[in-house]
């Protein structure tokens, strides 16, 4: 058991420290550098967390037997529950989940896995950084020291958290030693995944969309292939630039998702921070040459065909008993299909100078603007009938192609960027005086700079079908890891599983969605297991995924020998390809083939959905074995264009369970006539 550090003999009762155990007070923990990252050690206390509070202690039996432990940080609002089961199940360790927008209550997936797999389960409630779940993780094994009466047994911890999480995964495991042994970073993030992620897909929004649906078609099972025949000049180099910057031409099966039509800018509230650190964009983006603003040409034009900046009369004025403008009805105003992105402000009597920014929301049916609050007092009584206000989407039209004026030098090797790169490295457009991925990447991280100098052992679990953190992050990261251990080092304590036909999204695949993705939540379970054994009893994993990347695209072998990983692999085909053409009269035959990577377990289950519903049907499987081969006939009774899947998941140890059964899957296109 590890020391006890102020604040937590407190927590766990002063009276049962001897007298020269709490007269040794631990150095606290520093930075190496001054702002630098906080070093953690499990002999160091954070002052930030210096005080933990047991709040409330439960007996529970749902979702399995355990004791809860939950409290608090005094002086903060971090709150961390502990999940620990009977002893007769717990092995010694600890699973703890992280995420920056986590509450402290873990799913009952987690929980019950963490007691399925030994372990007690960690959550804390989110915030950026790494220090507060390190403080959390080290007073934990306090507590389950004190539960267990396990005395100075070892007790092992292992850190996992997807996207956001993936930034303190990696933070923690670069600036503590000794607090975790392992850790799992989920589809992961690197310094420059903001802006840039985001802002090229919602650039392609605008090229793209109508032609959306036509690429979409030529990915799917059974297209053509070639998701460039028949775009413009401008169209074709829009998604030459998204998918060599990294956006999966496979994630283009849904189109909707790829180009944010469900988010309403499609930049998940970073254009707010661009428009904070960088406020000078727009006008030079409108004024200057380089940007897309000015640019003579074709996609330029798309562009400056979006501007909308008008300067309507207010003709009438509605008020509210004390006389303050509650709405405003304008004449003058452009055709509007969406009022998304516009900014107003209120104009002085010249019908120029700018008074201030005026909130509020327009409706373009009706011409009627509704005051909102915030207002200052000089812009209300600006708003009088026969002055004018200015309507204008400039920044939002600007901000999408921002990640052009971002390009991190080629010495950080960030080769996906080359496609706004000319032949020596230069860029190609102008670019910002910050940089804005790093700064925000360093605060979610905790200060982290990516060094790839990580303490324990590391699997990272990516998707192959992840539009929202490229695949071709984690290779990056494996590259920094591999240059910082050296090839020994970083086979002994690295491994990188990508996980195909899964996507960013974390927890259950349910509906139509369902019938192209995976979840990935068993593949995630299997590395912690996997990371645990490693750490604990120096059982190695299996292999790394074998991958290339080309133009930021990350392609794997189709047979599960040469792929390796952990993840199943499904060939499907109908009538021996992956397109057919029927009628409803006739009997259709599948046959697929499923394996596991060498080492990766047995095939333990597979399932048919014909309707592309999500909805499935178990298959005809025999003695689980790490290949197996799945055949079955279908009729369909209506015409139309059926994607028939059959999804398969393997287990370590051939056993049927709840837990880390790897998930894949396998897609082909029937064409149905009457």
């Amino acid at each position: 058991m590890r020391a006890l550090a102020p604040g937590l003999a407190l927590a766990l009762g002063a009276a049962a420290v001897p007298a020269e155990a709490a007269s040794a007070v631990p150095p606290e923990c520093v930075a190496l550098r001054p702002g630098g990252p906080v070093q953690v050690t499990p002999d160091c206390v954070d002052p930030l967390y210096a005080h933990p509070v047991i709040d409330k202690q439960q007996d529970l039996t749902s979702p399995v037997a355990h004791r809860r432990v939950s409290g608090h940080f005094e002086g903060t609002g971090v709150k961390f529950t502990f999940y620990l089961p009977p002893a007769a199940q717990w092995k010694g360790r600890y699973f703890q989940y992280t995420y920056p927008l986590s509450d402290e209550s873990a799913l009952d997936r987690t929980i019950a896995f963490g007691a399925a797999s030994g372990g007690y389960t960690v959550q804390v409630s989110g915030t950026v950084g790494y220090r507060h779940a390190a403080a959390a993780a080290k007073f934990s094994e306090q507590v389950a020291a004190d539960y267990y009466r396990s005395g100075s047994r070892r007790i092992h911890g292992y850190l996992y958290g997807p996207s956001g999480g993936s930034f303190q995964t990696i933070g923690a495991m670069e600036n503590t030693s000794g607090v975790w042994d392992g850790a799992v970073p989920i589809v992961v993030g690197v310094p420059t995944s903001i802006p840039v992620n985001f802002f090229v897909r919602a650039q392609a929004r605008m090229v793209l969309r109508d032609v959306a649906g036509k690429i979409a078609d030529a990915v799917r099972p059974g297209g053509s292939g070639d998701p460039y025949a028949g775009l413009t000049t401008a169209q074709a180099a829009m998604l030459r630039e998204a998918t060599s910057l990294g956006v999966p031409l496979k994630a283009w099966q849904d189109p909707d998702y790829v180009l944010g039509l469900n988010a309403p800018d499609g930049l998940l509230g970073f254009g707010a921070v661009v428009r904070q650190m960088d406020p000078s964009y727009a006008t030079d983006f409108w004024t200057k040459p380089g940007y897309l603003g000015t640019e003579q040409s074709e996609l330029g034009d798309i562009v400056r065909a979006a501007l909308i900046d008008a300067k309507p009369t207010i003709a009438q004025v509605e008020t509210d008993e004390d006389g303050r403008p509650t709405s405003l009805t304008l004449s003058g105003l452009p055709a509007l299909t969406s009022t998304l992105g516009l900014d107003f402000a209120a104009l002085a009597t010249d019908g120029t100078t700018r008074v201030g920014d005026l909130a509020g929301t327009l409706d373009a049916a009706t011409g009627v603007f509704t005051v909102g609050s915030g207002n200052s007092a000089e812009v209300l009584s600006a708003l009088k009938a026969g002055a004018r206000v200015h309507a204008d989407n400039r920044w939002f039209t600007a901000l999408p192609s921002y990640y052009r004026h971002q390009v991190p030098p080629p010495e950080e090797g960030y080769t996906a960027f080359d496609v706004l790169r000319d032949a020596d490295g230069t860029p190609l457009y102008p670019q910002r005086a910050l940089r804005i991925g790093p700064r925000i990447a360093s605060s979610t991280s905790g200060g982290g700079t990516y060094t790839g100098k990580v303490n324990g052992k590391v699997v990272v679990v990516d998707n192959l079908v992840d539009s929202d953190a490229y695949p071709w992050h984690a290779d990056w990261y494996a590259q920094r890891v591999r240059s910082a251990l050296g090839a020994e080092e970083f086979a002994n304590r690295f491994r990188l599983y990508y996980n195909d036909n899964a996507d960013h999204l974390e927890g259950p695949v349910t509906g139509s969605k369902a019938s192209r993705i995976v979840s990935y939540d068993p593949i995630v379970e299997q590395a912690l297991r996997d990371v645990a054994a490693w750490a604990e009893r120096g059982v190695a994993p299996p292999s790394s995924t074998r991958y290339d990347v080309t133009d930021g695209q990350v392609t794997v072998p189709t047979r599960a020998a040469q792929r390796r990983g952990i993840q199943p692999v499904v060939d499907l085909k109908v009538r021996g390809g992956d397109e057919a053409h029927v009628s409803t009269r006739d009997q259709v035959t599948f046959a697929a083939l499923a394996q596991a990577p060498p080492g990766a377990g047995r095939i333990v289950s597979a399932s048919w959905d014909f309707t592309g519903a999500g909805t499935y049907t178990p298959a005809r499987l025999g003695t689980p074995a790490s290949t197996a081969f799945v055949n079955t006939t279908h009729r369909f009774t209506k015409p139309g264009t059926y994607y028939v899947t059959l999804k398969a998941s393997s287990s370590r140890h051939g056993a049927v369970g709840p837990y880390a059964q790897v998930e894949n899957l396998n897609r082909v296109r029937v064409v149905v006539h009457p």
